[in-house]
C-alpha cells in the first residue's frame, strides 16, 4: 500500500511516542486521546482530536464520492521458448550414434553438424536410388531403339509399347527412390553426385542444426541405438521469447492488443516495456482466466525461459462510484480500513478495495458516497490506535 509520508510535525510526534511512551516513568506525550477501553480490556476503536491537533497533524476530511480511476491490471506470467523457434531433432532413420559433436548449452549455426549415425537402413535407400537410376538409363535406351525400329516398320507395335511402358515404370521407380532420400534431408545436388564408387559410406547419416540457436536438451550418447522417432537434440533460438501472462476474467475488458505492458522479474532481474501481442478469446472454465501473450526481443539472453515475471498494464480510465486516495487506506489487524468522522472523533471502518492506480483506489463496500472520511493523515490515527493497543494508556 502506498502511503503519503507524514509531515515534519507528525514525524516529531511519532518519534516522541516511541521514545517516551516506552518508559512508564515518563509522562505521556500531550496529544490525541484514544477512547476508553471496553469491558473486555480491548483498546478503544475511536480517536478524539481537538481542532488544533487536527491542524497540527495534517488531518483532512473529505466526503466520499465518485471519481475517475486509471485502471492498472496486474498479472503473473512466465517466460517461454518461442514455439516457432524451437526444433526437436530426430534422426528420421534408425541407426547407431557413431559421433556426437554438440552438448547442452552449445551455440550452433544453421547447418552445423551435431551428430553422425551409422544406419544400415540408409544404405538400402541409397542403393535402391542408384539401381533405379541405372534402370532408367537402360529403359530409355531400349525405348529409343524400339521407337526407331517402329518408325522404320522393322519392330512390332507390341515391342514398342513394352519399351514405352518400361520407361514409364523406371521413371516412377527413380522418382520414388529420390523422394525418400530428399525427405531425409539429402539435396538433389548431393544425389546427383552419389555413386557406388564415390568412397563415402552409404550408412553415414548426418544430423544438422536447422537454424542458429542453443542446444537446450540432448538425448544421445556414443553407441546409442536411435529409432526414427527418437529425440536426439532440442535446439532453440532464444533471441526472441514469449511471455505468457494469466489475465483474470474481471480484467479482460480493460485489455486490448497493442497496449503497453511493463514486465519485470524482480530481485534485480531484467525489466522492460512491450506491447500485448495476443489475448485469448476463450476463458478457462476452471480458473476463469485467459492467456495473454507478449513477444520480447532477447538478443543478450537476459530473459530466460522458465522464469516467473510480474506484468502491469495501464488501461483506460474508468468512472467508479467511490474513489479515495491510497493514503486514506490503512491496515489494522489484517483488514483494510478508512477512518470515518464521527461525533466524538474518528473511527476505523473496514472496506473492500477494488481496482487501483498509482494514487487512488476504488472502494467496493464499507464506504458510501457522502460519508465523511479522513483523506489525509490517516497514518497518524492508525499510530495512535496501535499505541493504545500496546498498553500505553491514554494520551492527555
Amino acid at each position: 500500500m502506498c502511503m503519503r509520508a507524514p509531515g515534519p510535525g507528525i514525524s516529531v510526534w511519532l518519534t516522541a511516542l516511541l521514545v517516551l511512551g516506552a518508559d512508564p516513568g515518563v509522562p505521556a506525550l500531550v496529544g490525541p486521546a484514544v477512547a476508553d477501553e471496553d469491558d473486555h480490556g480491548e483498546p478503544g476503536r475511536e480517536v478524539s482530536l481537538t481542532a488544533a491537533e487536527r491542524a497540527e497533524f495534517g488531518i483532512q476530511v473529505a466526503a466520499a464520492g465518485p471519481g475517475e480511476l486509471g485502471v492498472r491490471v496486474h498479472t503473473p506470467g512466465e517466460v517461454r521458448v518461442h514455439p516457432d523457434l524451437l526444433a526437436h531433432i530426430s534422426p528420421r532413420v534408425p541407426g547407431v550414434a557413431a559421433e556426437v559433436f554438440a552438448n547442452v548449452g552449445d551455440r550452433v549455426r544453421q547447418g552445423q553438424l551435431l551428430a553422425v549415425l551409422d544406419s544400415p537402413g540408409l544404405s538400402e535407400l541409397k542403393s535402391a536410388f542408384l539401381v533405379a537410376r541405372e534402370r532408367l538409363v537402360l529403359a530409355r535406351a531400349t525405348f529409343d531403339r524400339e521407337e526407331s525400329l517402329w518408325d522404320q516398320s522393322v519392330s512390332s507395335e507390341r515391342r514398342f509399347l513394352e519399351a514405352k511402358n518400361g520407361l514409364a515404370e523406371a521413371r516412377i521407380e527413380l522418382r520414388a527412390a529420390r523422394q525418400k532420400l530428399e525427405a531425409l534431408g539429402f539435396s538433389r545436388e548431393y544425389l546427383a553426385r552419389l555413386s557406388f564408387d564415390g568412397g563415402e559410406p552409404f550408412t553415414r547419416y548426418e544430423m544438422k542444426a536447422p537454424f542458429e540457436g542453443t542446444v537446450i536438451h540432448k538425448h544421445i550418447v556414443m553407441g546409442e541405438v536411435l529409432g526414427e522417432d527418437s529425440e536426439a537434440f532440442v535446439v532453440a533460438d532464444l533471441r526472441s521469447v514469449w511471455v505468457m501472462l494469466t489475465a483474470y476474467q474481471k480484467d479482460l475488458p480493460f485489455l486490448r492488443v497493442g497496449q503497453a505492458v511493463h514486465i519485470e522479474t524482480g530481485q534485480g532481474g531484467p525489466s522492460t516495456t512491450a506491447a500485448l501481442d495476443y489475448i485469448s478469446p476463450i476463458v478457462d472454465e476452471a480458473t476463469r482466466t485467459a492467456p495473454v501473450r507478449v513477444v520480447l526481443s532477447n538478443p543478450d539472453g537476459r530473459w530466460r525461459p522458465g522464469s516467473f515475471v510480474h506484468a502491469m498494464v495501464s488501461a483506460d480510465a474508468v468512472d467508479v462510484p467511490v474513489l479515495v486516495p491510497e493514503s486514506a487506506i490503512q491496515t489494522l489487524e489484517d483488514e483494510s480500513v478508512v477512518f470515518l468522522e464521527t461525533d466524538d472523533g474518528f473511527a476505523p471502518q473496514p472496506v473492500e478495495i477494488g481496482r487501483t492506480d498509482r494514487t487512488h483506489a476504488e472502494i467496493l463496500s464499507g464506504l458510501e458516497a457522502g460519508q465523511r472520511y479522513v483523506s489525509q493523515g490517516a497514518f497518524v490515527l492508525k499510530a495512535q490506535l496501535n499505541k493504545g493497543a500496546f498498553g500505553e494508556g491514554h494520551a492527555h
